[in-house]
């Protein structure tokens, strides 16, 4: 009898695995702690829905990764079994290098290291496990091997993780600007001399998703109250650790102790350390620093616990010098605390987005006559140079109570 597995998923219905060999790295305890990590940090203070995990964008974009390659291979485009599954592994374990919380705390937990590169160095670790059997899987994610449509699927403008987690987030959020038509996308992807693209009837479904990017980054993922709170969790880490210098920080001998200190062995020689770490971890010293006498870890990790988040202010043009030194010295009086200790709680940051980057990974566009053209030079083109480059917007961050 073949090999059959049905999960039911709340935005597909049900995802099928069909191979033993997925199905083993799908129960290998280092993915499973992908449900212990939410997909958007702290989004869900702002979106109550927002509490879906990687585990369930890892297996959302496997399923939407089977789609193409079916699509593809209906199409006529050679893909062998093997390529058919290492593909598929390479986008499950696309983010299984992401520590607690995600992106948020990705500088402060791993000094110098993105989640890409740590995803790398445990799918390599898995493939040893696996006696060499995820080989493949890890030349298509490095962009190695030679069909490089497969990379494209895992890693571009128009890959299956994003159109996963466009689709996925917006659900959860309840953000309808978030929708896209992945289904109709994804029918009309085709290779054309290696490359993957999309042909000509998809231009109008192409350019709703990259509108539907846009307008998720703004009102989601840098919705400005998104951004206090996720500054606030990185700043919290940040003042544990000035104080756990200084003395114990009554963590013992933790493992989140040794990462907050970089004081962990090298991950590359023993990376189980690592994938012990989860959101839980986290949230277990922000209740436990609630009383801290450490007057500002208490408030940050009090303020997260129970949603009285800092005060934020998002502008176009950069906050200014008087204004941040105003502030400062008003939360400097309120608490009673020195210059050092208020800048935890009064801090500026630049939040940045781009409906299509021209540089980046180009989405091509197919006509019925053998053109070959960037969405952006299509006649008529919605997704034009004024909406490619990058937009900035400056914040500032504080105690509602220091204006």
């Amino acid at each position: 009898m073949a090999f059959r597995k049905i999960i039911n998923d709340p935005v597909y219905g049900f995802i099928t695995i069909d191979q033993p060999l997925i199905f083993d790295i799908i129960s290998h305890p280092w993915f499973q702690r992908l449900r212990r990590i939410k997909q958007m940090a702290l989004a869900h203070l702002v979106y109550p829905g927002a509490v879906h995990t990687r585990l369930h964008h890892a297996l959302g974009a496997y399923h939407l990764m089977g789609n193409a390659l079916q699509v593809l291979k209906q199409k006529g485009t050679a893909i062998t079994d093997e390529e058919d599954t290492a593909a598929k592994i390479a986008i499950l374990l696309h983010d299984i290098g992401h520590g607690p919380f995600s992106h948020a705390l990705e500088s402060v937990l791993m000094k110098n290291m993105h989640h890409e590169e740590l995803s790398l160095l445990l799918m390599k670790q898995l493939n040893r496990e696996f006696k060499g059997s995820l080989q493949m899987a890890i030349d298509i994610f490095t962009n190695a091997y030679p069909k490089k449509f497969l990379h494209q699927l895992v890693s571009g403008q128009l890959d299956v993780d994003r159109m996963d987690y466009l689709t996925r987030d917006s659900f959860f959020t309840g953000v309808s600007e978030g929708v896209i038509g992945y289904d109709r996308i994804i029918k009309m992807l085709v290779v054309h001399n290696g490359t993957l693209m999309v042909e000509e009837k998809a231009i109008y479904s192409i350019e709703k998703f990259l509108v539907a990017r846009r307008l998720m980054y703004w009102q989601v993922y840098l919705h400005k109250t998104v951004l206090a709170a996720e500054m606030m969790l990185v700043k919290i880490l940040e003042r544990a650790r000035d104080i756990g210098i200084k003395n114990n920080l009554n963590l013992s001998d933790s493992n989140l102790k040794k990462f907050l200190l970089h004081q962990h062995k090298n991950i590359a020689d023993d990376p189980a350390p690592f994938c012990a770490l989860d959101d839980t971890d986290v949230v277990a010293v922000i209740k436990s620093w609630q009383n801290h006498p450490d007057k500002v870890l208490s408030l940050l990790c009090n303020s997260i616990m129970n949603r009285t988040l800092l005060k934020v202010k998002l502008q176009n043009l950069p906050i200014s010098e008087a204004e941040i030194t105003h502030i400062t010295q008003r939360t400097m009086k309120q608490l009673d605390i020195d210059e050092e200790a208020a800048s935890y709680l009064v801090f500026t940051g630049e939040a940045v987005n781009r409906t299509y980057n021209p540089f980046d990974e180009k989405i091509h566009i197919l006509f019925k006559d053998g053109q070959v053209r960037d969405i952006s030079q299509v006649d008529n083109a919605l997704i034009q140079h004024n909406l490619s480059g990058a937009v900035k917007k400056f914040y500032i961050c504080y105690l509602k109570s220091s204006l």
